[in-house]
């Protein structure tokens, strides 16, 4: 039996006495042959990704839904209805979706070798939005063009295409990166004339977020640590001045480190802490949906720029913190697949993709940092959450290409091609 054992095997010995009679008739494999393993089944992309930015978006919508309700009774919205914000909000989701579907369908090749051609109409795009009679002018800013259902921002354009061009900028750049103004310089450009464009709107968040993408791809790219100390110093010392030299500026600074004094509390402050005061009644569990005071015409924005604020009324600290460890594991697994991509020798796929992955969570943190006071107020959405059609559509074709390069690595991994 042992010698019979080792010549066959366990397994093939436990096979043959389960056998028929007819079946023992057939030959038997020895143990010393190699045996090739059933393939196993691999998911196509991440489904757990999917899921839960689908779960964000329809959180996202019944949310809006809850903080826009009773803005029709407010002199701003007199005209409009109550399912005004849930519809527009609905058709953006709509729109967005068939938008990604039709980026995921794109090659990471394509998008690669058509990088520089998108960030010049990015470019154009923001100085036409300039362009009196053609962009809209809001709250004093002229930050959008009418396209009939929806306004298009395209600063939020400009996000997903910078993410494109410092990608390929760093893979055509890849030999001379030890060399700061030879690596550096053309993309400071770059970034210098999209900060222009966008301080003309004036949108000074969405210049912080794309300048925090440009930098994060340097560093990611193997720009060495002393010139990102510099870029990191340089970009500093530009923003301190902006803020110097702008009285309204300065003033929201002030009211961000005092605002319950009386001299900021009705005004500069007054979005901050009414957004306090929202996260103070809501708890740990809430007021329950819909319970929320601040939203009835006391928060402005509270759709948009302030909905963790009525999250945090409604639901109370249990769904922020939710929120927050979405954002964090949807981050961590975007940088994820972007590492997989750059060990796959498909650099500007992972630094595109870990690009993606520092807008998603920087804006997150930026704006849920500013809901909780940590961080002084700007003009930033919640990423999937907040109201916001252009947002949105580029927050989805962002995801998807990131689907697109997880795909793309699995089949690599299975030994086929991207």
């Amino acid at each position: 039996m042992r010698a019979e054992l080792q010549r066959f095997g366990l397994r093939e010995m436990l096979a043959r006495w389960r056998a028929t009679p007819k079946q023992r008739a057939l030959p038997v494999r020895s143990g010393l042959e190699r045996v090739t393993p059933s393939p196993t089944r691999i998911a196509g992309f991440d489904q757990t990704l999917a899921l839960l930015v689908v779960s964000l978006l329809a959180f996202g919508l019944v949310m809006v839904y809850s903080a826009s309700v009773a803005l029709p009774d407010g002199p701003k919205g007199a005209r409009l209805s109550e399912l005004h914000f849930l519809v527009r909000q609905a058709l953006a989701i709509a729109i967005g979706i068939v938008a990604a579907l039709l980026a995921l369908q794109v090659p990471i090749a394509v998008w690669e070798k058509w990088a520089p051609w998108l960030f010049v109409g990015a470019l154009l795009l923001l100085a036409l939005v300039l362009v009196p009679h053609v962009g809209v002018m809001k709250n004093g800013a002229r930050r959008w063009i009418p396209l009939g259902l929806l306004n298009f921002q395209p600063s939020e354009l400009a996000k997903l295409v910078m993410t494109m061009y410092a990608a390929s900028y760093m893979v055509r750049k890849m030999d001379v990166k030890e060399h700061f103004f030879k690596a550096v310089w053309p993309m400071a450009v770059a970034l210098a004339v999209i900060g222009l464009l966008l301080l003309a709107e004036p949108d000074m968040g969405a210049f912080v977020v794309i300048a925090v993408i440009a930098v994060g791809i340097l560093f990611l790219g193997g720009v060495n640590g002393r010139m990102f100390v510099l870029i990191c110093a340089v970009l500093t010392a530009a923003f301190v001045a902006m803020i110097a030299f702008s009285d309204w500026r300065a003033e929201r600074i002030w009211a961000w480190l005092d605002p319950w004094n009386d001299k900021y509390a009705r005004g500069k402050a007054y979005q901050l802490t009414h957004s306090l005061i929202a996260f103070g009644r809501g708890g740990i569990f809430g007021e329950g949906l819909g319970g929320s005071v601040e939203k009835l015409n006391y928060l402005p924005e509270a759709h948009t720029d302030f909905l963790l604020a009525v999250v945090g009324e409604e639901l109370g600290f249990v769904a922020v913190a939710t929120v927050i460890v979405a954002f964090f594991w949807i981050t961590r697994r975007i940088f994820v697949i972007g590492r997989q991509a750059i060990a796959l020798d498909r650099v500007f796929a992972g630094l595109m993709c870990q690009g993606i992955g520092i807008w998603i969570g920087g804006q997150a943190f930026i704006s849920i940092g500013v809901n909780l006071g940590a961080l002084p107020t700007k003009g930033l959405t919640t990423p999937l959450l907040s109201f916001g059609g252009s947002a949105l559509l580029m927050n989805l074709i962002a995801l998807a290409i990131v689907v697109r390069v997880d795909s793309e690595n699995r089949q690599l991994m299975r030994g086929g091609r991207a």
